[in-house]
């Protein structure tokens, strides 16, 4: 098997002419080319690297689930994230990748949530304390706002309350700017000699070399502490068979990628929420009483998740809307074919999430916001892999149980404390980086209830 031609293509020339649009809005480029050649097309980025662009759930399914042994990371993860973020779960694969994914999952699993929902909601009492200051000299921008509540939660929820508000700050600056650099290289590859030469690589490796002196110093201190309930303690714990446990590097690398993958998810679905829900009264109001029903002043905790019925729709259709990871990337590790779509070698596969997700024969009016569509039992009606907000298959997110309690939660706590409108004569759009932003920020006011009662 050594073609693709059954897989309508942009030329190379094309590709490398879209490629400035592509570093500002991949998913502009792809779901135009989606519409003009279906749902799998050949493309190629920066009109260097060949992938296979897909929204077709059988192929997806197939990729991400059936033939899963047959595709590892992409060269994105792999390489340009690993560069940065060392060898950890995101950018392993094979019997490493099995490996640390069995030790981890241990940290997300019912016990272990429930003793960090007591450190997240202490996080949280600290972030909005902050909150409560900022909104008082009137319109904020909430994207960067609930960047930090959600950066903060996660940060301690993996090394508890000792964790200083300096550093915080340090780390979780040093991974927006890594990842908008890795963006960059990857969109971009031609830049990559310029990067080089001009320090701009060297720039980025200082940041995180900075960042990482700070984490270590944490997990070498803990060594000597008194055992905590947090993450770190679950990778400290961890044995292999052998009976080893995880180095300090090897955790720091771990810590570092769950960080990067636990905070972003949840801020952007909560801008996204928040700006949803400001036109929307009465969802709004349904979803305000839902909380009100069940928790009345109490605090959420994990086992109060599932019974949020009416919240968990608004939330995974806003996750419909603006997926928070846009796209999944594979590479072919041997020829594969799926009905007619051969895939050579070495391929590289984009799954094309947001493309997906707005995919008019899957969801009808896909623009439209429709919280029936995840009414229980009408999943059933969906092809299989046609909403992906968390990935799918054998290394689908680890962490999608901690992201609907951390949104759950910080979403309970704003809605029962705060009125808010959007303000007026805003330009507001998604920015696909890593992760789906909203470009410009949502400003917004808020008052609050409390005082006003």
């Amino acid at each position: 098997m050594t073609s693709s031609t059954l897989i309508p293509a942009v030329s190379r020339w094309r590709s490398l002419a879209d490629s400035r649009a592509m570093a500002s809005n991949p998913v502009q480029i792809l779901s135009k080319y989606s519409e003009v050649f279906g749902d799998t097309f050949r493309f190629y980025l920066g009109g260097i690297k060949e992938a296979i662009v897909t929204i077709d759930p059988a192929v997806i399914q197939h990729v991400l689930k059936t033939n899963a042994e047959n595709y590892r990371k992409s060269e994105i993860q792999v390489k340009r994230m690993g560069h940065f973020l060392g060898k950890g779960l995101l950018t392993t694969h094979g019997e490493a990748w099995k490996t640390q994914r069995r030790l981890i999952q241990k940290g997300f699993d019912r016990k272990q949530l429930d003793a960090l929902s007591v450190i997240m909601q202490d996080s949280l009492s600290e972030s909005l304390a902050d909150f409560d200051q900022q909104i008082r000299s009137g319109p904020v921008d909430i994207y960067p706002h609930l960047m930090k509540m959600t950066f903060a939660m996660v940060a301690r929820s993996l090394f508890g309350a000792r964790l200083k508000d300096e550093d915080i700050e340090l780390v979780s600056h040093t991974i927006c700017t890594v990842q908008e650099f890795i963006v960059r290289q990857t969109l971009q590859p031609y830049l990559n000699p310029w990067f080089s030469v001009s320090g701009e690589l060297r720039k980025h490796e200082e940041m995180r070399t900075n960042a990482d002196a700070v984490l270590l110093e944490y997990i070498k201190k803990r060594r000597n502490e008194a055992p905590g309930h947090d993450l770190l303690q679950t990778l400290m714990d961890a044995r292999y068979t052998d009976g080893e446990g995880m180095s300090d590097e090897l955790i720091l690398s771990e810590s570092m990628q769950l960080l990067v993958a636990g905070h972003e998810t949840s801020s952007n679905a909560l801008s996204w929420l928040l700006y949803l829900l400001s036109s929307r009264p009465g969802c709004l109001e349904r979803v305000r009483q839902e909380f009100d029903d069940v928790l009345g002043d109490a605090p959420l905790g994990h086992a109060d998740v599932p019974k949020f019925v009416f919240s968990t729709q608004v939330i995974q259709e806003a996750l419909r809307l603006y997926p928070p990871f846009w796209m999944v990337d594979r590479e072919a590790i041997a020829d594969d074919r799926v009905g007619d779509v051969i895939i050579p070698a070495d391929s590289m596969v984009i799954v094309h999430v947001y493309g997906a997700h707005h995919a008019p024969k899957h969801w009808p009016d896909p623009e439209t916001f429709d919280t029936d569509r995840f009414i229980k039992g009408n999943e059933k009606l969906r092809a299989p892999f046609t909403y992906l907000p968390f990935g799918g298959g054998p290394r689908g997110c680890i962490g999608n149980n901690y992201a609907m309690l951390q949104i759950l939660m910080i979403l309970s706590d704003l809605l029962r404390r705060y009125d808010f409108q959007i303000v007026p004569g805003q330009t507001i759009e998604a920015r696909p980086m890593v992760i789906l932003r909203p470009e410009h920020g949502i400003r917004m006011t808020f008052t609050n209830i409390l005082v006003n009662a």
